[in-house]
């Protein structure tokens, strides 16, 4: 009888040839494929191990059970499906036995992306970051907005995190806003980050139990807006959900959500050290990205962070020597007269910045409060006490106390926050925290003492050059004002701004995740391009080089999974073996 071979359907070996040998790897279509005899039965199987790629004709076979030897994945022959979640499912071809010769069927039996969606699931579930980021690599090529990937995981962490929004939502909502600015290999890597710093941060934690929105829906926002700002001043944390979801399923609109959120989040003063305020922010770029229609599941995250916070007007910082929050309860009563100025033709930004960097808090106060009257903006006034809290970490000098980076950086993420809030929805509430950002960043003054001189470009220094260097530079501990000096001479030799935030990303991404150094890069991106065109707009970005190298460099061992997880995707063998035949 003539056997037919078809394009898909091609000859492996004799069956006399396997049954004298046991096990066989033959090439077919590019696929090495292993052919073993159990039981009288022949099956074939992709010969890489799903895992790290090691050589399953190597493995052992025991009731039906292919072990593999070097991590000690375990599969069922017949199906291919894993007992190790870490592993992924084994590729199983169909076989058939025709006049004693064995023939193989390679024709692909699954999307390989849809297949990557649910290996994500499992990864965020289990928080195994090598499957997150092999999930990463395959759905940044199937999209490479990075949007899809970016939705599984805020769906996974909103649910997921029973203490609701925190680290890992942040971070990537901060490497989402990353991602178009990179280059375009390195954005399934922010992805990756991103997703594994979510199954982190949720691993352990008990779910989230959503609650349903009032019944009925006929509360006015305005009404939800009260009773949610009521519910968090006593830090019930439940009733503020219940009272979010319902203003969400009556039809709030976008910017009155946010004005419940930032009203809240501003009642009392720079609360968890800025981060409450932040996460609200990022909680809604996150939807931005993701889309709106996620506004219940996503908002709802973020009641037990505004109810929970530390309250600075308890923290003797702001009460002693100087009674700050007396000082800003006194200049709050003056905002509504301040913000009914006309607004138009303000010029006093650089005055104001020297202002805002100086050592006496009842004129900064009164100099932000004299802005508003003279024209300015709320946005404007919230960009130069921004742009005063960069200049913290500028001028930070190395003899200051390691963690004492991080002070600057809340003070800095914080104001970038109100900025960012304000330019969503200018509410009068949400000026308070301007002030309350102005007020920390004059704690922040002794950071500066004595300040470091903000570096003055290279003469003749070449911009191809110098983004080489950073690279190494970072390579290297400690090289803060080195990092500075070289963004300064870059952007004054004329570089492309656009190419130094690449690197800059590509330089975070080597490193293992730190939240507070994805946070000020961030930060200091959107504050480069909202002053772009400007004198000013470089700060940002010497401020973030300067705080990355000095959390640089790491042990990488994040990007070392990322990099093998790449190396398997390219169909690399991580484990030599010169036994193998080529794939035909």
């Amino acid at each position: 009888m003539a056997v037919v071979e078809t394009a898909q359907r091609k000859r492996a070996a004799s069956l006399e040839e396997l049954e004298a040998k046991g096990r066989m790897v033959v090439g077919i279509e590019g696929n090495t494929v292993c052919l073993l005899l159990e039981g009288g039965d022949v099956h074939a199987v992709d010969n890489r191990c799903p895992h790290m790629g090691f050589p399953l004709h190597r493995g052992t076979v025991a009731d039906g059970i292919l072990t593999c030897h070097w991590h000690h994945a375990r599969f069922d022959l017949c199906s291919g499906g894993t007992f190790d979640q870490w592993a992924d499912e084994l590729r199983r071809f169909p076989v058939e036995v025709e006049d004693g010769e064995i023939f193989v069927d390679v024709t692909p039996r699954r999307d390989p992306v849809e297949h990557q969606r649910k290996r994500l699931q499992v990864g965020l579930e289990r928080d195994i970051a090598l499957v997150v980021a092999k999930a990463a690599i395959v759905l940044a090529e199937a999209d490479p907005s990075g949007a899809d990937a970016f939705r599984d995981g805020l769906d996974f962490g909103v649910a997921r995190r029973g203490g609701g929004w925190f680290r890992g939502l942040t971070t990537l909502s901060c490497l989402m806003n990353l991602v178009p600015r990179l280059d375009a290999d390195e954005r399934a890597a922010a992805l990756y980050h991103g997703l594994a710093d979510v199954a982190n941060d949720s691993a352990g934690m008990e779910p989230r139990f959503p609650l349903e929105p009032l019944p009925g829906g006929e509360v006015e926002p305005a009404r939800l807006a009260r009773w949610f700002r009521g519910f968090v001043e006593v830090r019930d944390a439940e009733g503020a959900e219940r009272a979010l979801v319902s203003a969400v399923r009556s039809g709030a609109s976008q910017a009155e959500l946010a004005d419940m959120l930032f009203a809240a989040a501003t009642d009392h003063r720079y609360l968890d050290g800025g981060h409450t305020l932040d996460f609200a922010n990022k909680a809604l770029e996150a939807l931005d990205a993701g889309g709106w229609e996620r506004a219940e599941a996503v908002l709802a995250s973020l009641p037990a962070q505004l109810a929970f916070a530390e309250r600075m007007e308890e923290a003797n910082a702001w009460r002693n020597p100087v009674d700050l929050v007396s000082l800003l309860e006194d200049a709050f009563e003056l905002l509504p007269e301040a913000l009914a100025a006309p607004r138009d033709g303000w010029d006093g930004r650089s005055e104001l910045v020297e202002t805002l960097l100086s050592d006496e808090p009842a004129r900064i106060l009164e100099a932000l409060l004299a802005a508003l009257r003279e024209g300015a903006t709320e946005v404007e006034l919230a960009s130069a006490v921004a742009f005063a809290a960069a200049t913290r970490i500028a001028r930070f000098p190395t003899s200051n106390e390691f963690g004492d980076w991080d002070t600057a950086l809340h003070t800095f993420t914080f104001a970038n926050a109100v900025e960012q809030a304000l330019r969503r929805s200018a509410s009068p509430e949400l000026v308070r925290g301007v002030l309350d950002a102005a007020m920390s960043v004059y704690l922040d003054r002794f950071l500066n003492v004595p300040a470091t001189r903000l570096p003055k470009a290279a003469q003749g220094a070449d911009p191809e050059t110098l983004l080489t260097e950073l690279r190494d530079l970072l390579d290297r501990q400690q090289q803060v004002d080195e990092a500075g000096q070289l963004v300064a001479s870059y952007l004054g030799a004329g570089g492309d701004p656009d190419r130094l935030v690449a690197a800059l990303g590509a330089c975070l991404l080597r490193e293992d995740r730190n939240f507070h150094t994805t946070q000020c890069v961030e930060a200091g991106v959107r504050q480069h391009e909202l002053l772009r065109g400007s004198d000013e707009s470089g700060l940002p970005l010497l401020a973030a080089a300067r705080y990355l190298a000095a959390h640089a460099s790491t042990a990488r061992s994040q990007r070392q999974t990322y990099e093998i997880a790449r190396r398997l995707h390219r169909g690399e063998r991580i484990y030599e073996d010169d036994d193998l035949p080529p794939a035909t």
